[in-house]
């Protein structure tokens, strides 16, 4: 209802004003949708905006379509307000009723979004679990949006990590431990190879000539790889199916080795103006500000990640309309590099997100070293703190039953926490603020719906009724109502806190509805029209909580 109100708005405003942008923005508190429109007039007719946005109002006041559709229209200086009529209210009630609440029509674009994508070296910790968070989000509400989505992890399994890792099996003490995850074990052998590489540089040649041969595509050496590279990622898949998180494909990063993508993109870099062929092949980007060259084969023959990393690009783009890469902040330089040699080469430039990094107050986390908080023990930690708050708001619950609540708990408040937070700014993990069951959490959003739920069950049957009165009332509808624009513009900006932001608001908006109206208590229309808001508000929240992969509880 919202997007179909303002996009019939906006026309009418065109036709009235004869302008292609007539600027219509969100009301704030005196309306639902604004328009700064005078302003543009003003300087084409060389009048005042003033007495522009009083005879803009005249005009409009006298449209038959916007009287149709109940819409009051004021000035407030230069600024013209439009208000939502009851049409408006009863519409939106009537589709926030529906199962699939704010989905969008669907659209003939084909969507590759990459995400997570980390070094299958070891597990992962807090700090790859925002890109996997992000990247899961804006996938709902690509798919909620109507768009043909694919989900992608990119497998560097031919990395100088991973050579080390396959090193440490061949050379060192390599047996798992009992009930040792396999991305731990994995951990466990990469950082002891790195021990012994500093007690002994020379281990780095045998390091190079497993890199050599792995791209060489020695049968030994690739199967060799391939078993431990596959060992993490089985790992991993724990942990991101503990986070809610899904990928549709894996895709290898040798496999643009293997099928001569990758030398046909190097073959292509040479013909470049901007290639510079000496000891090594890279790409001079001086002259669209980058000061370091962009290598893209070593020395000795082999291709570094960035040649095999344009291949992907070149093999995403033309398969998909649309491609976007959630990454961290310190790729901002390498991101950069590859969006500018794409464009030289003709092909698709990603849309890239970029995320600052997500910590704990313990501190900062390196694989290498071995000092990192693994996104398991964070998980198996929260669930311990939302089974004790579970516990002491709920004890009549039986165990299993506070453990089920925990659960889906702590993944609220792990993924609201985290895409809260707008990707460009980094954030620290607060384990309180995250389980706080009546501040802006996850858990918070969760109770709000939990609240709808046990009032619609303690109703029991009633007859759906969408004609509203109260301030109150009307209040909850128009925010309900703006559910389809949010997810059409998470999409449009690829900011998950757009829809983070939207469902706390939402919440607070049910709340404060349900503590100023009574509902149970009402009788006859009043008490119907507040349960059908009441049904309407509970609906929006649980697609709200699942386009954030958040499991829409009935009880906590």
């Amino acid at each position: 209802m919202f997007l179909e109100a303002r996009e019939t708005l906006e026309r009418v405003l065109k036709e009235t004003t004869g302008l292609a942008d007539v600027m219509v923005s969100d009301g704030g508190e005196h309306a639902d949708l604004a328009t700064t429109v005078a302003f543009a007039l003003a300087k084409q007719q060389k009048k005042a905006p003033v007495p522009i946005a009083q005879d803009l109002v005249k005009q409009l006041s006298e449209n038959q379509e916007l009287l149709d559709s109940g819409v009051t229209v004021t000035a407030k200086g230069p600024y013209i307000n439009f208000i939502f009529g009851k049409a408006y209210v009863s519409g939106v009630l009537k589709a926030a009723t529906q199962a699939g609440y704010g989905s969008l029509p669907k659209k003939p674009v084909r969507v590759v979004l990459e995400h997570t994508s980390a070094n299958p070296n070891g597990p992962l910790h807090v700090g790859h679990i925002r890109n996997s968070i992000i990247g899961d989000t804006l996938a709902r509400a690509f798919r909620k949006a109507g768009y043909s989505l694919e989900v992608q992890y990119y497998v560097n399994d031919m990395g100088r990590q991973i050579a080390i890792v396959v090193w440490g099996f061949g050379h060192l003490d390599s047996i798992i431990h009992p009930g040792e995850k396999e991305d731990a074990h994995i951990a466990r052998i990469y950082i002891a190879a790195n021990r012994e590489i500093e007690k002994d540089p020379g281990i780095t040649q045998q390091v190079d000539t497993l890199m050599q041969l792995v791209e060489n595509g020695e049968p030994g050496t690739v199967k060799k790889f391939r078993k431990e590279v596959s060992r993490c990622l089985d790992g991993f898949e724990v942990t991101l199916r503990d986070l809610n998180v899904k990928h549709d494909r894996f895709v290898w990063e040798s496999d643009f080795v293997r099928n001569g993508d990758t030398e046909r993109i190097i073959n292509k870099l040479r013909r470049l103006p901007q290639a510079k062929e000496e000891e090594t092949l890279a790409l001079d980007l001086s002259e669209f500000g980058f000061e370091n060259k962009y290598v893209i084969r070593r020395s000795d023959g082999t291709s570094v990640y960035a040649a095999r990393d344009l291949a992907f690009h070149v093999w995403k783009g033309a398969n998909f309309d649309r491609v976007i890469d959630v990454l961290g902040a310190d790729h901002k330089l390498i991101g950069a590099q590859l969006q500018c040699t794409l464009k030289l080469m003709g092909e698709k430039v990603p849309e890239i997100v970029f995320f600052e990094f997500v910590s704990l107050p313990e501190g900062s986390m390196s694989t290498r070293a071995g000092k990192f908080v693994s996104a398991d023990d964070l998980i198996t930690e929260i669930r311990k703190r939302a089974f004790d708050e579970v516990t002491a708001r709920r004890p009549e619950l039986d165990e299993p039953a506070r453990r089920e609540i925990a659960k889906a708990v702590g993944l609220a408040a792990i993924r609201y926490d985290i895409a809260k937070v707008s990707a460009e700014k980094s954030t620290v993990f607060d384990w309180k603020e995250a389980l706080n069951f009546e501040r802006q959490s996850g858990p918070y959003v969760q109770y709000s719906h939990a609240r709808a739920c046990s009032i619609l069950e303690k109703a029991g049957d009633f007859t759906e009724c969408y004609d509203l009165e109260t301030e109150q009332e009307i209040a909850l509808a128009k925010q309900i109502g703006k559910f389809p624009a949010v997810i059409e513009r998470v999409v449009a900006e690829l900011h998950p806190n757009i829809l983070t932001t939207y469902a706390r608001e939402l919440a607070d908006t049910f709340n404060s509805f349900y503590h100023f109206e009574p509902v149970l208590k009402s009788e006859g229309d009043v008490r119907n029209r507040r349960l059908t808001l009441v049904r309407a508000a509970q609906n929006t929240l649980k697609e709200a909580l699942e386009t954030l992969g958040i499991d829409a509880i009935r009880t906590m």
